[in-house]
């Protein structure tokens, strides 16, 4: 008998996505690297026919009844629920208002919803209300609505929180990754990886000569001192999950641009260097709450670092690198010893439960 079957064609051959070798979910879809980027792009989008934003960015700009509104939505799943520095509640505050700040928007308004584990403490929801409560009043934004329930004991963590926020978009501000041009300088307005590492040292109960203590914070009001500089600013980011590598990854993709950054330049305080160092983590992949990268045109760049050091939350504020016109979607980093590295899209999470 003969074989007539076609030769295969093995220029057409791929490697398969992690995603279609894993018929569940696991931690790594959530934690906004590749893995998250498939389960979106390859369940939930197509799930949804269409009805999902194109750009698919932390907050969406929209327009209504003639204002720009930027909206957005997060959910919470920190363990512990409280850790050096902060809170499950401040993270549902700050992290949503952060998110409408990297589109220029301050806040203006939050829902809240709380999932609460049957069992947990009364106490407990009391301190993440209370929590809540101090971070909306902080950040300058109140809490207008919200929604409450219960599952069984064994079906939760304690308590979960999902925020959603609306703020307004001032006039001649567009904050978005295409605008990223080789040129641009990048900057960071402190020390990463403060908090990942904050929140791992609770729960393993990790020692360090100083204590780690989480750097969540508002970031409104350093955005609208950026903005009062220049509102030509080309694309902000709050690097949380994945850290400040997958921000730049984002942007990289979404812009067409190379990005270099100087790796002695990015901010990384002594603890949380030695902490990586211990537990095997790269700084660059850990995720912060109180940071912030931005894409500046070179022309600005020192009067916007000026003012971000004027802030009390920009004050470690720093140059770390530049957009360039080489190795387009890529991120590379330079060493100290002069060498180059790729910084590539994380694929799943280095520390799971952290936001």
């Amino acid at each position: 008998m003969s074989d007539t079957t076609a030769a295969p064609d093995m220029l057409s051959w791929s490697c398969p996505a992690p995603l279609r070798d894993r018929p569940r979910v696991v931690m790594g879809h959530g934690g906004g690297g590749a893995l998250s980027a498939e389960l979106v792009e390859q369940v939930v989008l197509p799930g949804l026919g269409g009805a999902a934003p194109a750009a698919l960015t932390d907050s969406a700009v929209v327009e209504l009844g003639g204002a720009r509104l930027a909206f957005s939505t997060d959910s919470f799943v920190v363990r512990p629920l409280f850790f050096p520095g902060g809170s499950i509640g401040d993270l549902a505050v700050n992290g949503t208002v952060n998110d409408l700040a990297m589109s220029g928007a301050r806040a203006a308004y939050l829902s809240c919803a709380l999932i609460l584990e049957e069992g947990v403490e009364i106490d407990t929801v009391g301190r993440v209300a209370e929590a809540l409560g101090r971070a909306a009043r902080a950040a300058g934004v109140r809490v207008v609505t919200g929604d409450t329930k219960v599952v069984e004991a064994g079906h939760g963590d304690g308590v979960y929180v999902n925020t959603s926020g609306v703020g307004v978009v001032p006039a001649g501000v567009d904050l978005r990754p295409q605008r990223v041009v080789p040129g641009d300088v990048v900057l960071v307005s402190g020390d990463i990886g403060v908090h990942g590492v904050a929140v791992m040292s609770r729960r393993e109960n990790l020692r360090f000569e100083v204590e780690v203590v989480s750097d969540c914070a508002p970031l409104g009001g350093l955005v609208e001192a950026m903005l009062s500089v220049t509102p030509d600013l080309h694309v902000l980011r709050d690097p949380t999950r994945g850290g400040l590598a997958a921000s730049l990854n984002e942007i990289a993709v979404a812009s067409g641009c190379g990005v270099v950054v100087r790796e002695r330049a990015v901010p990384v305080p002594p603890p949380v260097a030695g902490a990586c160092a211990m537990l095997g983590l790269d700084p660059l992949y850990v995720a912060n709450e109180g940071k912030l990268v931005a894409f500046v045109p070179r022309e600005h760049a020192d009067a916007v670092l000026a003012a971000m050091r004027a802030h009390p939350l920009g004050s470690g504020a720093a140059v770390i690198g530049e957009a360039v016109a080489e190795h387009p979607g890529t991120v590379v980093a330079r060493t100290g010893l002069g060498g180059t590295r790729v910084v590539d899209l994380p694929m799943g999470e280095q520390l799971p439960r952290i936001c």
